[in-house]
């Protein structure tokens, strides 16, 4: 383990393999399993190594993702601390009811007897040539449950610091990761390596608008800021990195003092959950919020060509000029 003067440059998915790595050497109660982890080392490596070094608490499983997390359940409710791969975040539709009836409800149809400590991670979000099955980004979905806890982390940092948190928590946690950010490399510090659950983090300071995002809408907000400052736009860039609980004061704060909101997300923009942080601010700051825009993906299957699905998805160029647009009266 590194010092605090020693962090790890470490790509995404290596941070996550990192994280499992320390939760199974740690924590004998810990076991991870899912489709292809255990002999093929993961679908996109998140389990390299981990099958060798941990045997059979480390496991494949059949292609039933509904049996994977009700098993989970069972096993959560039984004492081990399950940490369940879903390959695709598009697979969680197939075990709905286990998510959202059954381990949703543990604790509250129990009167508290029984948690679920349990982690579901998967991957989301568009690369090319995935296609409108494999591309999907489905957090708010989940969000809209109660009893469940939804991380997206944007970062090596938080890929590493999120599933930590999240399998040291007595209630069941969904962490979607991104495929798309699984070659970005950054400093990784292992020791303090905590999340902060329900914590946003300011990535960027500015004066004139507040931009909200996570996943991988936080690169494409970051590069936007970039282009916009060169206009004279000056942002503050919230990584929210905790869908819930999400940090309502973070994102109040800011935006009551650029007095203009903009939450960028990769799911769709239609029902997405930048609309329940928009809806608050204005709930809450009135007019002290003089403005707010949502920018998400279009509302269509996710093309699988490069060049289409680069004109649906939320990126720098997108939100620049939604940014523009929203402070038209500053640069005019």
């Amino acid at each position: 383990m590194s010092s605090l003067s020693d962090p790890l440059e470490l790509s995404y998915i290596r941070a996550v393999n990192l994280a499992l790595d320390e939760l199974l050497q740690s924590d004998r109660r810990v076991v991870v399993y899912g489709e292809d982890v255990a002999i093929p080392n993961g679908p996109f490596g998140a389990t390299k190594g981990l099958h060798a070094k941990y045997g059979d608490r480390v496991f494949d499983t059949p292609i039933s993702e509904s049996a994977m997390v009700g098993a989970a359940l069972g096993a959560a409710m039984g004492g081990l601390r399950p940490i369940v791969e879903i390959m695709y975040a598009d697979f969680l539709l197939v075990a709905m009811d286990q998510i959202v009836n059954q381990v949703a409800n543990s604790r509250y149809v129990s009167r508290g007897r029984l948690g679920a400590p349990l982690v579901i991670r998967t991957q989301q979000g568009s690369t090319p040539g995935s296609c409108a099955q494999h591309s999907q980004s489905l957090e708010s979905m989940f969000a809209h449950v109660p009893g469940l806890r939804i991380a997206v982390p944007a970062t090596p940092q938080d890929a590493f610091a999120v599933l930590r948190d999240a399998a040291l928590i007595d209630d069941p946690m969904m962490v979607f990761e991104s495929r798309r950010l699984y070659p970005i490399k950054g400093s990784v510090r292992t020791e303090t390596g905590f999340s902060r659950m329900g914590q946003a983090d300011l990535v960027r300071s500015g004066t004139d608008v507040t931009v909200v995002a996570w996943g991988t809408a936080l690169n494409w907000s970051k590069e936007a800021a970039e282009q916009l400052a060169a206009s004279g736009i000056s942002c503050d860039v919230l990584d929210l990195r905790w869908i819930s609980p999400w940090d309502r004061a973070a994102v109040l704060a800011s935006a009551s003092r650029t007095g203009h909101l903009v939450v960028v997300h990769e799911a769709n923009r239609v029902s997405g959950f930048g609309a329940e942080i928009v809806s608050v601010a204005f709930e809450e700051l009135g007019s002290d919020l003089k403005g707010a825009l949502r920018i998400g993906s279009e509302p269509v299957p996710m093309p699988s060509s490069p060049v289409l699905s680069s004109a649906v998805l939320p990126t720098a160029d997108r939100i620049v000029a939604g940014v523009l647009s929203l402070l038209k009266e500053k640069v005019s």
